[in-house]
């Protein structure tokens, strides 16, 4: 996974991969869109806020896109996907970890690269190549990771875009990593920075057309818990014993 001259980098198999070729296809529209947002959202800063991405900001991409939560060293799940996600395998991934998208043999340089990509931090780029078989056509992927802050300041989200070239045929469809790039995010401190000085550019979903709304997070409102919290308590409190203890002591012939 070493970066030799930014344009050659170590494949699967321990051979030296061009990423010159890998990165003209990877100019796919959306990944573009993705990228060019990214870059756009930094505004001088090494890494922009998760709370700052807007639909709209990468409306053309949104079935390809999908937003990644760090949840221990070197393993990632989706927060929320693009539907191609989805029809690449044949389920809703939303909650289902990263790796499931690879073949067991990728998967440890997967997590490596995913390390880097929060750890340093940096961005992420992969060239990946479906199993074949019955049913399954020669299909092709690529994918581009880019670290976001959570509201805390650490950097455990990431934005990504995942783009395909072929047919899907039956899924789930799984992938052999054929190339990675790893590239250090400039600019970055060792320690989180303070928050944006302004506010959060999320947007309500009443302003956000029906086909973006999708790609925002549910968000459990307190006061609901509260309310549930305090109604189990009184009934706690109100509620008879299930169980009551008889014990004679009368000493009877």
């Amino acid at each position: 996974m070493c970066v030799q001259d930014g344009a050659s980098v170590v494949n699967s198999s321990g051979n030296i991969v061009s990423m010159v070729n890998i990165r003209v296809a990877m100019k796919h529209p959306a990944m573009a869109q993705v990228e060019a947002y990214w870059e756009g959202l930094r505004g001088g800063r090494p890494i922009p806020f998760r709370s700052e991405i807007d639909p709209r900001g990468i409306d053309r991409a949104l079935e390809h896109a999908f937003i990644l939560e760090r949840i221990a060293p070197g393993v990632a799940r989706f927060r929320l996907a693009g539907s191609h996600l989805n029809d690449l395998m044949g389920m809703e991934v939303r909650g289902m970890p990263v790796t499931t998208l690879f073949t067991p043999d990728a998967r440890r340089q997967i997590s490596d690269a995913m390390e880097h990509l929060f750890e340093q931090p940096a961005t992420v780029r992969f060239h990946l190549v479906a199993e074949t078989g019955f049913g399954k056509p020669a299909l092709t992927a690529d994918v581009l990771l880019l670290p976001l802050k959570s509201d805390l300041g650490d950097v455990s989200r990431a934005l990504g875009c995942l783009v395909t070239e072929g047919q899907i045929g039956r899924t789930p469809r799984r992938f052999d990593l054929e190339a990675v790039e790893v590239l250090p995010v400039a600019g970055v401190a060792v320690f989180p920075d303070s928050a944006p000085a302004v506010p959060a550019r999320g947007i309500p979903a009443s302003d956000v057309p029906a086909e973006t709304v999708g790609f925002a997070e549910d968000q459990k409102p307190f006061a609901a818990l509260e309310k549930r919290t305090a109604a189990s308590k009184l009934t706690c409190k109100t509620a008879p014993p299930y169980l009551r203890l008889v014990s004679s002591n009368d000493d009877t012939e």
